[in-house]
């Protein structure tokens, strides 16, 4: 596991040294208004025409820290701003359910939203995210449709 950990790395850095930047980065929150699940502070990394974004949550159940790599794809026929992206990625936290205790919780994420860039630095999107969690297998499966608004630095 640490191999595959530090192979990822190593992999996301050559992309992101090799890629032109297309995208800012970005900074904010993302909210599970239509789930329930809290919000999170979010942060997107761009890499090339894709990016890496990072959520650190909270929730009435505990934390948690998202990781996905996203290929993102421009929507000019749209509107000019607007992107649709998906990703996959990894999620962990410390979730406390009341009937069975508090449980480290490690999963696999994937996503698929829609965003627009204004021309000043603000981003708004809404996505759907599900994820399948290896462990705790009291709650195996999530996902949730959020709200994000973020500051492109």
């Amino acid at each position: 596991m640490k191999k595959l950990i530090i192979s990822l790395i190593f992999v996301v850095g050559i992309v992101s040294v090799l890629s032109a930047q297309l995208d800012k980065k970005a900074i904010g929150v993302r909210f599970g208004g239509f789930s329930g699940y809290g919000a999170e502070v979010s942060y997107q990394q761009p890499l090339g025409a894709n990016r890496v974004e990072f959520d650190l949550g909270l929730n009435g159940w505990g934390f948690g820290l998202n990781g996905l790599f996203q290929w993102v794809k421009p929507l000019p026929q749209l509107y000019e701003g607007f992107n649709w992206y998906w990703g996959v990625g990894a999620g962990l936290g410390l979730y406390n359910f009341n009937s069975a205790g508090t449980a480290f919780g490690l999963g696999v994420l994937g996503q698929i939203g829609l965003e627009y860039n204004f021309e000043f630095p603000l981003q708004l999107s809404i996505d759907y995210r599900p994820g399948l969690y290896v462990m705790p297998s009291i709650y195996p499966t999530y996902d949730g449709i959020c709200l994000s608004a973020r500051y492109r630095l």
